[in-house]
């Protein structure tokens, strides 16, 4: 067995010939630091996310009682659902999310993106570098995702954090720190979309939306009021199913943007590529997000005993798929699966996961990151890194805390 220390910072720096050593020696291993199984072969990591023997097996014994806003949002999510729940909720959703939603944000997230990357290009002029992850990275995927909940400008300081201090709990120890900080901004989202949930019931702060049609709360409101009660949307559901766009939607937009554009400054030829065509933007969008996974593990439990690439995965216990290693499987992607090709396709990466549980809100990510990388390669052709960037020490979410930037910037 080829482990590695999840903590470790050489690990956490490349964590792909890590990933190569465990694909060559099998398909699924025991990982005794995880305390699970991990898949790390495409197929193996699709058969998982794909099988639906695996799940989530939700107890109301297991969360710990100082956790109870975080595991309300937990059993609430899609992700925490399977079988007939997961379907209907799922149905539910997708009814809403697909009124229009990513078409009725596209003129905003291209203004928005274009509008923060102007800003990071003027810090340049100035003769300062600029942190692509501070001014344009972070900040998008949380307006957008405010944008299409409805959140008024006059409340949305503190969602990225709160964001930020949930996904940690998703780390293989996110440590008592972590865990406080997980409970407070639970109960502090919570709260707020509580408010909003009620103020669009009865038509108070009813919100601009950037564009026609009503926000994303309101669509699913109408959804959790239609229909008998057994087939609603409950306010629980309606409100995890909110911290689960802006937790996902932050979280991948973001590391994508920063893990892309780090990749695609580490191979100029590539970002050359993209300057020359700007054709090339859609399919450099899916090899970003598979070349450096944004996320690295995601985890399911066996609702009956199964088996994945022959090995056994009894009823109740866990297995993790390790995303970034099925990135990079020469069996899928062939040879040059270690390398940057920014017109690569086809390209099924694991990346907004498979089956079921398919990420809903794909088509938005990808909006918002194309958009970044267009703004990019117009406004700031000849950028540059700036130093050493800092990576966020964590191994589940994958990313820099700070990608410092640099070009000879004229007009």
């Amino acid at each position: 067995m080829h482990a590695f220390d999840p903590a470790d910072p050489g690990f956490l720096a490349d964590p792909y010939p890590a990933y190569a050593a465990l694909r060559a020696a099998g398909p699924v291993h025991d990982h005794p630091g995880l305390g699970v199984p991990v898949a790390v072969t495409h197929a193996a990591c699709s058969a998982v996310l794909r099988d639906r023997g695996l799940g989530r097996i939700w107890s109301d014994a297991e969360p710990a009682a100082e956790l109870a806003a975080f595991n309300l949002l937990h059993r609430n999510s899609l992700l925490e659902r399977e079988g007939e729940p997961h379907t209907r909720l799922r149905r539910l959703v997708a009814s809403a999310f697909g009124r229009g939603h990513t078409e009725r944000l596209a003129p905003l997230v291209r203004a928005r993106a274009g509008a923060l990357v102007d800003g990071l290009v003027d810090r340049i002029r100035d003769g300062a570098p600029a942190d692509l992850v501070e001014l344009v990275a972070a900040p998008l995927p949380v307006a957008v995702i405010a944008d299409l909940l409805g959140v008024p400008e006059d409340r949305r300081a503190p969602l990225r954090e709160w964001s930020d201090a949930i996904v940690r709990m998703y780390e293989p120890d996110p440590g008592d720190e972590g865990r406080r900080a997980a409970e407070q901004a639970s109960a502090d989202f919570t709260a707020l979309l509580r408010v909003l949930v009620d103020e669009r019931r009865s038509g108070r702060g009813v919100p601009a939306t950037g564009g026609p049609g009503p926000d994303l709360i309101t669509d699913l409101l109408a959804v959790r009021d239609a229909g008998s009660s057994s087939v609603r949307l409950d306010e629980d559901e309606l409100v995890g199913t909110a911290v689960l766009l802006l937790m996902a939607g932050h979280e991948a937009t973001v590391n994508v943007v920063g893990n892309g554009v780090h990749a695609l400054l580490r191979h100029p030829d590539q970002w050359r590529r993209l300057l020359d065509d700007p054709e090339l933007v859609g399919t450099a969008v899916e090899e970003l997000i598979r070349f450096d996974a944004p996320l690295q593990l995601f985890e399911r439990t066996a609702v009956v005993d199964t088996t994945v690439a022959g090995h056994p995965v009894p009823a109740g216990s866990r297995i993790a798929t390790l995303l970034g290693a099925a990135g990079r499987d020469p069996a899928v992607f062939g040879a040059d699966a270690d390398h940057l090709d920014i017109g690569r396709s086809p390209n099924p990466h694991l990346g907004f996961g498979a089956g079921v549980h398919y990420c809903l809100g794909a088509p938005l990510a990808r909006l918002e990151i194309a958009e970044v990388l267009r703004a990019l390669r117009e406004r700031l052709p000849d950028a540059a890194l700036d130093g050493e960037p800092v990576r966020r020490p964590r191994f589940v979410m994958r990313g820099w805390s700070e990608l410092r930037l640099t070009a000879a910037v004229s007009r």
